[in-house]
């Protein structure tokens, strides 16, 4: 009786091995089976937001649902990290996350709900979008040689516009004054777009300017440009030199963009996401769209973004605390 009672064990655990890879195929092609939702850290309208609602729709496509862009703005982006690293890691929420937010904010937020390391499991990488190191016409400055050395003739004097303190724009002049060893004053403003209006009317002399918002202003000569953010020259920009070309040897600052989900999320549902999301930044239609906003796109798997993100993060927590810098 034993020996039959082994057989049969062994027979139904032969056909449960054979059937289970069978079953784990029908699962994973059920998913997704509703609605999956976008949660978008920043305010309707903006570029962050445009990326994400060309990506929303052209993934749901892949995905054969539909992809619900929720956006949650405030804080920096930390509400929206709030609400993700608070869902289920059922496959059915998604982040849209930035380096400002991931790699930047919890240097300054040290009570965020949330532990950016250990809530949140990596998809891909989206892209980025580069700034532009601008000037006022009236600054006797038409390269960065010119500029460092304006500045170096009167040391925190000369004035840039940033959109806050920690803000991209202001950590990305914090890493030129490091890199040129120059000492501009910083003005910061509630947002780009104020920041912006500074240099235009010359209540300050320089700033890093999204380059989407600065290529036509640079063409219609309402700013100077000398250099722009990334290792590669901006194609929007081709004819200004990066900011390394120009002399700040190995500076890269750039505004990247990623999904993330939720801390336990099943890996094979991550790679779904993740496939659907390279198969997007593929599309001739999405890379046209967004090239004219001035986002480079990249793509990638789950572990190198993974990796890109640990980098970034200590890359500007290095420079937040050698230069000091802390929110008012």
């Amino acid at each position: 009786m034993q020996r039959i009672a082994g057989a049969c064990f062994s027979v139904i655990a032969f056909l449960f091995a054979a059937v289970a890879p069978a079953l784990a195929a029908a699962a994973d092609a059920g998913y997704p089976d509703r609605p999956i939702r976008l949660v978008i850290p920043w305010s309707v309208g903006g570029s962050t937001d445009l990326l994400g609602r060309i990506l929303a729709e052209r993934m749901g496509r892949d995905l054969d649902t539909t992809v619900v862009v929720e956006n949650k703005p405030g804080a920096t982006g930390t509400i929206g990290y709030a609400q993700v690293a608070r869902a289920s890691g059922d496959g059915y929420t998604l982040l849209l996350g930035t380096n400002s937010t991931f790699a930047i904010a919890p240097h300054f937020y040290h009570d965020l709900p949330y532990d950016v390391t250990t809530d949140f499991v990596a998809v891909g990488m989206i892209g980025s979008n580069q700034q532009v190191l601008c000037v006022h016409p009236g600054v006797p400055a038409g390269t960065l040689a010119e500029l460092v050395q304006y500045a170096k003739q009167q040391p925190g004097a000369v004035t840039y516009a940033s959109s806050g303190v920690g803000g991209s724009s202001h950590l990305a002049m914090e890493l030129l004054m490091s890199t040129t060893g120059t000492q501009m004053l910083h003005v910061p403003y509630r947002g780009g777009a104020p920041a912006v209006q500074a240099i235009l009317g010359g209540q300050t002399q320089a700033g890093f300017v999204d380059i989407s918002i600065a290529e036509p202003l640079v063409r219609a000569g309402k700013l100077r440009a000398l250099g722009t953010s990334g290792a590669r020259r901006a194609p929007l920009l081709p004819d200004t030199p990066t900011l390394a070309e120009a002399g700040a040897a190995g500076f890269e600052s750039l505004t990247t963009f990623g999904l993330f989900m939720p801390a336990g999320t099943p890996a094979k549902v991550v790679a779904r996401i993740n496939t659907a999301l390279n198969a997007a930044l593929q599309d001739p239609a999405v890379t046209e769209k967004l090239g004219g906003l001035g986002f480079e796109l990249t793509g990638g798997s789950p572990a190198a973004y993974a990796v890109y993100a640990k980098t970034e993060t200590a890359k500007w927590g290095n420079l937040i605390q050698q230069r000091h810098i802390v929110l008012p």
